[in-house]
């Protein structure tokens, strides 16, 4: 009889011990449905920014860390390549390319 009462008060132990566990994946499960709909914070779905918006808040960004460090910032190149520019680029890739072709 000594067996059957000491495995009760195992069975015992263990029905307290899963109801800890079941109240604690309740609450991991809560905090995970709450980090879920934070949706990492970043953006808002669907905004997207224009390329020209992205440099003028870069640029700023800039100015603003070198005011805050003394130095001026570096202004960004705003070089364009001609359009006859981009025609030789692509001519002479289209050669390449050929070359390479008639080699294999």
């Amino acid at each position: 009889m000594a067996n059957i009462k000491g495995l009760a008060s195992i069975v015992s132990e263990l029905r307290v011990e899963r109801t800890n566990l079941v109240a604690q994946l309740r609450h991991l499960d809560a905090a995970l449905t709450v980090l879920g709909k934070l949706n990492g914070g970043y953006t808002r779905p669907g905004r997207t920014l224009s390329a020209s918006a992205r440099q003028r808040i870069s640029l700023a960004q800039k100015a603003r860390w070198a005011n805050a460090s003394g130095q001026a910032p570096k202004p960004k190149s705003t070089r364009k390549i001609s359009a006859a520019g981009k025609k030789r680029i692509a001519a002479a890739a289209r050669q390449r390319w050929a070359k390479f072709r008639a080699a294999k």
